[in-house]
């Protein structure tokens, strides 16, 4: 079912439609996410507010292509758009509320996750990037940040989220305008160079590497040295802790999603078809 779309009367500062403002939960250049609550049931929900005087021709169409999507998808690894409302200048998404925080802060609080929880987790990614793959979405800034969880300790459920900077790419058609975050962001983005839907793959790969590892494989203060710092780099960087305990399939899908040559990284087919998340959780 598509999301309704209203036209609301902000009556008040915290005060959206049947919508109550709580509290801030994420900030970028051109909108807000706030936590709120239905004032009638009490149902949580994310609203992400969009300043639409604040968005260029570009990320105008990456909105559009956005609400085009969200409006139309309902899978369990991708966020919910409930409805789109719009007051005083600004666009409001009302979206699920995902009460586990997001991947990153998973990371944090738990550090590196064992091989069958990063199985577990690139299987649920895979599922809403087969979503995208069929619409031929790029999404273009994957990172934990970007992934939201939900469900229990023992069960959670990963939600990509925020397509903020999404867009249409056809098959043999490429992009080229630089956005994501750097370090997660492909080296032919970084290069300026043209580029396909397997930045995202990268992006995959790099988020693989940290849920392993408990930090992102390339740093650096600059783009021009984390740059650096991926082509300098040999072999990818694993924790020598680590790195025993790997099964050769998940280093394998690891160094194929970085391949630094995306004609030699994993296309999503490859990707998804990979024997790491093909293969069945050993007995011990």
């Amino acid at each position: 079912m598509e999301p309704e779309a209203a036209t609301v009367n902000l009556s008040e500062a915290t005060a959206v439609g049947d919508y109550l403002l709580s509290s801030k939960l994420g900030e970028g250049s051109s909108s807000t996410v706030w936590r709120a609550a239905h004032r009638a049931s009490g149902e949580v929900v994310a609203v992400k507010q969009v300043h639409l005087s604040r968005l260029n021709r570009h990320l105008r169409s990456c909105l559009d292509c956005e609400l085009d999507f969200l409006s139309s998808v309902d899978h369990p690894n991708i966020i919910r758009l409930l409805r789109v409302l719009q007051a005083n200048g600004c666009l409001y998404m009302v979206l699920e509320f995902c009460a586990g925080g997001d991947l990153a802060s998973y990371v944090r609080l738990h550090g590196p996750v064992g091989e069958e929880t990063a199985r577990k987790f690139m299987q649920q990614l895979g599922a809403a990037l087969e979503i995208l793959h069929s619409y031929h979405m790029v999404h273009r800034d994957l990172k934990p940040q970007n992934i939201l969880l939900s469900g229990s300790e023992e069960d959670k459920v990963l939600k990509v989220a925020d397509f903020g900077l999404s867009r249409t790419l056809q098959p043999g058609c490429t992009a080229d305008i630089v956005c994501g975050s750097p370090l997660y962001m492909a080296p032919e983005v970084l290069l300026f160079q043209k580029y396909d839907d397997k930045v995202d793959m990268w992006s995959i790969g790099a988020i693989l590497f940290e849920l392993l590892n408990g930090r992102p494989p390339f740093c650096g203060p600059t783009n021009v040295q984390l740059l650096r710092s991926i082509k300098s780099s040999k072999s990818l960087p694993f924790s020598h802790l680590v790195l025993p305990e790997l099964h050769p399939d998940c280093i394998d899908i690891c160094c194929r999603l970085l391949s630094v040559n995306p004609v030699n990284r994993l296309s999503f087919e490859e990707f998804y078809r990979h024997r790491f998340l093909r293969r069945k959780r050993s007995i011990t």
